[in-house]
């Protein structure tokens, strides 16, 4: 299924800005969310066809979201890629197993981010 809605979560006002403009710059419908909680409902209200999840946010953090997320059954079909400050290969581990597809660290490189997301389409 090609990706056309992407739902974007950072608790950052700039991440989120950055990432909707380089995803609309390529023809991407944007809808954000500034927090896991906020996430989970927009994932269900929006049906995004990928989400870009930060993990560092205050109250419940990505990895919690993504797992949340990826177990709902309304939910669970959702590609998730993680964009995160957090670079260790345990954070990494700790993320595809809560149900991410791919985990990038930030800064994010704009030319791989497109690229591992036209894979998934």
């Amino acid at each position: 299924m090609p990706i056309k809605k992407i739902l974007v979560v950072d608790d950052s006002p700039t991440e989120r800005f950055a990432l909707t403009e380089l995803l609309t710059a390529k023809g991407y419908q944007v809808v954000t969310a500034e927090s896991g909680e906020d996430a989970i409902a927009r994932s269900k209200s929006e049906k995004p066809d990928l989400i870009l999840m930060d993990v560092v946010m205050p109250g419940m953090n990505g990895y919690q979201a993504t797992r949340t997320i990826s177990r709902d059954e309304a939910t669970s079909g959702i590609p998730i890629i993680m964009c995160t400050s957090k670079s260790l290969e345990t954070d990494r581990i700790w993320g595809m197993r809560q149900g991410a597809h791919d985990y990038l660290v930030k800064p994010v490189n704009p030319a791989d981010l497109i690229a591992r997301i036209q894979a998934l389409g």
